[in-house]
């Protein structure tokens, strides 16, 4: 299905005058969601070639992917609230232009250091994107096809990934990582449909009095790089140096706390925990996504050691749970306007704890089929949970708070891939019972795979007690005492 037909069946609602605006309007913020995409998935794909046009080991390129992971990380709820208090439209106008003259230094670069430091813009430029453009729905798009319109972002963010998957099958020969010619030829058009069609920003008399907290800003992301970095670099073991970040994010979350309580103008308001809600769309989130980056840690494994595929194989079988993400965006956006997000967060948990547990007591012998069947029912019902869970935040938040509660969602995806990746991995790794995963003998990788995705069912099941303890997320809205500011 092209994206220009998926935005057209995603919004029906709204006058007739309004609706191609609206159209408009989403389409440059699905292009926005494309773009972050892109960049966060496609480096994986062209590290083998950069290490050798840059002369240098695995480790040192690997902070290509570090670089834009930790831009996004530490910026995303940054960002947001700046977007809240300068204007969103105007904040993502310059978010796309960072994104897209980054990519183009990304092609020019002659060292490792010029790239690095690109990427990293690059990421700043994302976190942006990622932030607002959820944010910026509910400005753009009527509130009863908010479903949709989060499930039309969940579409183009895994068309992305599946781009990505697609490039490894075919084994080309990346150029230039984080200078696709879709992010140079995307970048323009989607700064004028952005600049044309999203709403303008208003600045209300509490947007006026509102000030930047740059001290919490910086703590909030000294503590959450250190984390990252501390969960990264880990491998499948902690050292003295991992420990030592971890010690660091701890006593920097603590000073964040300290002085975000004393703060007038705080960059994250304390009270807003206060809300059931948004501590469990929070809380699912980086539960769910630390199960799906199972699926991308242990899955190459598992098909070319366990099951004996040769690498292009393994990139088709790996690009299927992207795409059936793909393909499930806009009708889980459709289900969660009809059936409601409480009902369909639920839904989408099952159905990602049901595919955990499948892979986790599936029999190696059944082949390719036991093992894309569940993981096919994983990526839908993660996209229909996102859709569900990120509609059930957005719509209950305040509009002054969007930018803010946007990049908390996105900040809490991000720590939930971070930590599946280590923690998860590792598991993987003690699992297998081998000092050498990628040499480990296939009933190694087997055991290793069912362990994992059974803590991975344990991760979900516990989301699923969350969702159903807290059925009225998606309807209660944050009231007027968690303002920003107040």
């Amino acid at each position: 299905m092209q994206p220009i037909h998926v935005i057209r069946e995603a919004l029906v609602a709204g006058s007739a005058e309004r609706r191609p605006a609206v159209l408009w309007a989403l389409a440059s913020l699905a292009l926005s969601m494309l773009l972050s995409s892109l960049g966060t998935s496609i480096a994986n794909v062209g590290l083998p070639t950069l290490a050798q046009a840059f002369s240098a080991s695995f480790q040192e390129v690997q902070w290509v992917v570090l670089a834009y992971l930790l831009a996004i990380t530490t910026l995303i709820v940054g960002v947001g609230r700046i977007g809240d208090i300068l204007g969103r439209r105007r904040l993502l106008l310059a978010g796309i232009v960072l994104f897209s003259v980054a990519s183009l230094l990304c092609g020019v670069a002659s060292t490792l250091g010029q790239l690095l430091a690109a990427r990293a813009a690059q990421g700043c430029g994302a976190a942006i994107m990622i932030a607002l453009s959820m944010a910026l729905v509910g400005e753009a798009v009527p509130q009863a096809r908010t479903g949709s319109a989060m499930g039309l972002l969940g579409t183009m963010s895994a068309i992305g990934g599946t781009r990505s998957v697609a490039r490894r099958r075919a084994d080309r020969r990346i150029r230039l990582a984080g200078d696709l010619p879709g992010q140079r030829t995307v970048g323009p058009p989607d700064f004028l449909l952005a600049r044309r069609h999203l709403p303008v920003d208003r600045r209300g008399p509490q947007t006026e009095r509102a000030g930047f907290d740059t001290l919490g800003m910086l703590l909030l992301a000294l503590t959450l790089a250190a984390y990252a970095l501390a969960m990264t670099m880990a491998r499948s073991h902690f050292g003295p140096l991992n420990i030592a970040l971890l010690l660091a994010a701890a006593i920097g979350a603590g000073f964040f706390v300290r002085v975000e309580a004393r703060a007038t103008a705080p960059l994250i308001d304390l009270a807003i925990f206060r809300d059931p809600g948004l501590r469990a769309g929070l809380a699912m989130n980086a539960l769910v996504a630390t199960v799906i980056m199972t699926t991308l840690v242990v899955g190459p494994f598992h098909l070319a050691r366990a099951l004996g595929l040769d690498a292009p194989f393994v990139g088709l079988a790996m690009s299927a749970g992207p795409l059936a993400a793909a393909l499930s965006g806009v009708p889980a956006g459709r289900s969660v306007d009809r059936f409601g997000a409480p009902r369909m967060t639920i839904v989408g948990l099952i159905g990602v704890a049901a595919g955990s547990c499948m892979l986790s007591v599936l029999p190696t012998r059944l082949g390719i089929s036991g093992y894309l069947a569940p993981m096919i029912v994983i990526t839908a019902s993660y996209a229909l949970f996102q859709t569900a869970n990120n509609s059930a935040v957005m719509t209950a938040t305040r509009p002054a708070q969007r930018g803010v509660i946007s990049g908390m969602l996105g900040l809490a995806r991000n720590l939930g891939l971070i930590t599946g990746a280590s923690v998860l991995g590792a598991v993987f790794a003690l699992a297998a019972a081998t000092p050498d995963i990628a040499t480990a003998p296939p009933e190694a990788i087997a055991r290793g795979m069912r362990i994992t995705f059974a803590v991975a069912a344990l991760l979900a099941a516990i989301a699923l007690t969350i969702a159903v303890a807290s059925r009225a997320v998606a309807t209660r809205p944050v009231r007027d005492e968690f303002s920003v500011g107040k």
